[in-house]
């Protein structure tokens, strides 16, 4: 049997087909267009994502004889997506995760004095990054759009919700409760909409999803909607949930890192609710078809793989991305450069919306190899910040996925700044084999959780070596710099 996992992302859509012995047998891959209308503004169309969603798939099934015998979604969280209930198209483009619009009016809602409630319901904090305010934006400033919604015409979901209506030709408006503690308007204690943070933003609760378990029967894809297939949606996650699934972080205090655009730091908290006092968030990683709920608590950083991106498009100091490794490692170590890369604010464990990027300790003897692994020891940095926060100290073993994993520059970088392990495992697109874990436990390709964990194969363990403590206080003086900077301004 294979599973077909579908992994919406915010620049692409990827499509794996998973055995039994969690292999991936044929992929397919298909980007859809950013759009960014005004500066701070990030937009999808959503029919961009579903066409690439087809793509994928189609790609994916055409590489094998084997037909899927279930089907996995994971996504991009907190973006706000609208569709008409009976067409399936949108009225407008999607609100994206990055997008930061709503600084503003997290700003009102902060000095009015909502923050402590809305964070004691949701575990998040009044931010631009989550769902809820999108929406009352929308609300503010489309009311044509929101006029659809509030007759009921219209729907509201995340993009899971989205695919799995026009996976099943609009027969199930549903999320799941990963997706939902990322709305602010989801309440970590009742797993349930809140019906006073639904106010408060301006939410009809009646146009939202109904939230179901993570695994279990979701829904049945349309033949005629999705490339002539006829099978169960058994499982869905947002990304960050499905990398600690795919990660078999199944246990209480079990860390991974996806090294992604951003990087997202998650540990496992069983089944308690666990608050921090530290800027990170407390999040529902996934519950069972019989209500039992894992939580985790997260660092979200939102430019970490961003940054090398911005070395090679914006400053054209390295041609390809993979090169950043070789170029660094022309170099001992950044010569005293310290690059912030708060490209677009700060997120865990500082969570300054107005912090900006700077590089400080230049010299005449400055090369770009000294910028290009400032860079490198800056996501390694902005990773042991959010974990000595998550942990009160270090962790036994970090495990490592996503693209930049693939360095093993930064991967050592890692490794000496934690003084732990990084362990990266053989298959490193975790996200989607998250998805395709969850939809095959749902479907009863697997049977439990030991099982899956068979599936899981070791890479690389990367031991830590010295740690360069001067380093990591230099990176801090220069975050202080960065807020303070944006505080003056």
């Amino acid at each position: 049997m294979t599973v077909l996992a579908i992994d919406a992302g915010t620049t692409g859509v990827t499509a794996l087909l998973v055995t039994e012995n969690g292999q991936i047998i044929a992929k397919g891959y298909e980007e859809f267009a950013q759009h960014f209308p005004e500066p701070g503004r990030v937009e999808h169309n959503p029919e961009d994502i579903w066409q690439a969603t087809l793509s994928a798939c189609a790609t994916a099934l055409r590489a094998t004889t084997q037909t899927p015998s279930c089907v996995g979604i994971t996504n991009q969280r907190e973006t706000a997506v609208l569709w008409d209930r009976r067409t399936l198209a949108a009225p407008r483009r999607a609100i994206v995760w990055q997008d930061r619009r709503t600084a503003g009016l997290c700003g009102r809602l902060r000095e009015a004095g909502h923050e402590p409630r809305v964070s004691e319901l949701t575990g998040l904090r009044l931010d631009p990054y989550f769902t809820a305010t999108k929406l009352t934006w929308l609300a503010e400033n489309d009311p044509r759009v929101w006029e659809g919604v509030e007759s009921g015409n219209v729907a509201i979901g995340t993009v899971d919700s989205y695919l799995i209506a026009r996976l099943t030709a609009g027969a199930r408006h549903v999320t799941d409760p990963s997706n939902a503690s990322r709305t602010l308007l989801y309440g970590l204690e009742s797993g349930a909409w809140e019906p006073e943070l639904c106010e408060l933003f301006g939410v009809p609760e009646a146009a939202l999803p109904r939230i179901v378990p993570n695994h279990g029967p979701i829904g049945r894809t349309e033949p005629s909607a999705f490339l002539g297939l006829d099978v169960p949606i058994s499982g869905v996650a947002g990304d960050q949930q499905a990398a600690l699934f795919g990660q078999t972080c199944f246990d209480v205090g079990d860390v991974k890192c996806t090294y992604g655009t951003g990087s997202f730091v998650l540990t496992n908290l069983g089944g308690e609710i666990v608050r921090s006092e530290s800027g990170l968030l407390t999040t529902v990683a996934w519950q069972t078809p019989s209500g039992e709920r894992t939580y985790a608590l997260e660092g979200s950083i939102f430019v970490t793989g961003a940054a090398v991106q911005w070395l090679r498009d914006g400053l054209g100091v390295i041609g390809t991305a993979p090169e950043s490794e070789a170029v660094a490692r022309t170099v001992p170590d950044s010569g005293g450069v310290v690059f912030v890369p708060a490209l677009t604010g700060l997120g865990a464990p500082h969570w300054d919306p107005q912090a900006r990027g700077l590089i400080t300790g230049i010299t005449r003897g400055t090369t770009r190899a000294h910028l290009v692994r400032a860079t490198l020891e800056a996501i390694a940095f902005e990773v042991r910040d959010v974990v000595e926060s998550m942990t009160g100290g270090s962790v036994p073993v970090l495990k490592a996925d996503g693209g930049a994993s693939a360095n093993d520059l930064l991967m050592q970088l890692q490794a000496d700044q934690l003084g732990a392990a990084v362990e990266r495992p053989a298959i490193q697109e975790t996200t989607a084999l998250g998805a395709a874990f969850l939809a095959g436990l749902g479907a009863g390709v697997w049977g439990s959780l030991s099982e899956l964990r068979k599936t899981w194969h070791l890479d690389r363990r990367f031991e830590p070596g010295e740690r360069d403590d001067a380093a990591y206080e230099r990176w801090r003086a220069a975050v202080r710099l960065a807020t303070a900077g944006a505080q003056d301004s």
